[in-house]
């Protein structure tokens, strides 16, 4: 009798050991609530971002041409398209960096510094796209921010240089769900804007375009050396014209 109750007993364990095997195989292949709360982009909870007007790049002594070759996410994020979750979720229209992409070559093209390829330009960029979106607030405000790095290249030279450029905006956390879309679109075209206006009238891209220009001979023989040889002529022929006149003036003292 002792034996026959350790062996229903070691049954019914393996029974319930297989029971609760099957029950964490039934979870583990079941969507768990978080996934089924996950937010779904719709029309009305989707956003367009882009600049109002094209940022106007600085002044250049001889403006070069640009071409974007490639504009890459290393961000991170798994859904780079999910700027927020909460209430519905708030999702972007397309990736991050065709928005940066296009935000870029709209104010180039606007200053006509952006080439139709890379072999008609003077400097080619590599966009490196590390934040964009919103970012970490106090919980009672939306802290857009959209930060890149963008390796700038003379493909003459095989030189290159590195010009960062970050922007932020801070609007105010709203409760009605429109208000709350309204606000978080107008913080992140507010910081994609102060990105491309800190990458275009930055001192590190004036900087880059004269170091990997310095030797370009199309950029920097047009001006300088067109006014020297202009000067020297002068000289040169000033200097003739003196000449010519103080031998006028000693053939008159002879005579």
């Amino acid at each position: 009798m002792a034996k026959r109750g350790v062996s229903e007993a070691k049954m019914f364990s393996q029974r319930c050991a297989l029971v609760s095997a099957g029950i964490l195989l039934g979870c583990a292949l079941t969507p768990s609530a978080g996934r089924a709360d996950e937010p779904k982009p719709t029309p009305e909870n989707t956003i367009h971002i882009q600049l109002a007007a094209p940022v106007p790049p600085q002044k250049f002594a001889k403006p070069p041409k640009f071409f974007i070759s490639e504009v890459i996410d290393r961000s991170g994020n798994p859904q780079p398209m999910v700027v927020l979750r909460e209430r519905g979720g708030v999702f972007l229209d397309r990736q991050p960096t065709q928005i940066a992409r296009e935000a870029i070559e709209q104010s180039l093209k606007a200053a006509d510094l952006l080439a139709a390829d890379a072999p008609s330009a003077d400097l080619v960029m590599q966009i490196y796209v590390f934040h964009f979106g919103l970012a970490h607030g106090s919980g009672l405000d939306f802290f857009g921010k959209v930060e890149f790095s963008v390796m700038v290249k003379n493909l003459k030279t095989e030189e290159s240089q590195e010009v960062q450029a970050k922007g932020t905006s801070i609007a105010n956390a709203a409760v009605r769900k429109k208000n709350i879309q309204k606000n978080v679109q107008a913080n992140i075209e507010g910081a994609l804007e102060d990105a491309v206006r800190n990458l275009l009238r930055g001192a590190q891209l004036k900087e880059a375009v004269t170091s990997l220009l310095k030797n370009n001979p199309s950029a920097s023989a047009a001006a300088p050396s067109g006014e020297m040889a202009f000067v020297l002529g002068n000289g040169d022929n000033g200097k003739g014209n003196g000449d010519n006149g103080k031998r006028s003036k000693s053939e008159a003292q002879e005579r």
